[in-house]
């Protein structure tokens, strides 16, 4: 069963950082676009950042200039600096990876898979 686990989310006062991490668990060949998702309380869930497997990036208009999303293949990991936080970025931050190939005989794709969520949490 192959999963997503974020780490990194906390409380920080506005205008600080944090970054998160997301890891696939082992017998990940690999992932191919992968994405941060925030939820806040009473709000839909909405797209942050997504990154191909080759490193291009794209970005919700709400965090262009402050959050930067990045990954690393060999290590199945994805990563979101965030900077110049705002208590409107308070919200559960989710990751999410649309195919992964796992390892197996035979392997196989699975689709849409979510990490559990990471909270964050900005002060004013």
């Amino acid at each position: 069963q192959v999963q997503l686990v974020e780490s990194g989310g906390g409380l920080v006062q506005a205008g600080g950082s944090l970054r998160l991490s997301c890891a696939a668990s082992a017998s990940v060949i690999s992932i191919n676009d992968m994405g941060w998702y925030r939820q806040a309380p009473g709000k839909q869930r909405e797209l942050v950042a997504t990154i191909s497997h080759g490193g291009s990036a794209n970005y919700a208009g709400s965090v262009k200039g402050r959050f930067t999303i990045s990954r690393d293949n060999a290590k199945n990991t994805v990563y979101l600096q965030m900077n110049s936080l705002s208590p409107e970025d308070t919200a559960a931050y989710y990751c999410h990876a649309d195919r992964i190939l796992v390892a197996g005989s035979p392997a196989i794709y699975k689709y849409d898979v979510w990490g559990q969520g990471t909270q964050v949490t900005v002060s004013s």
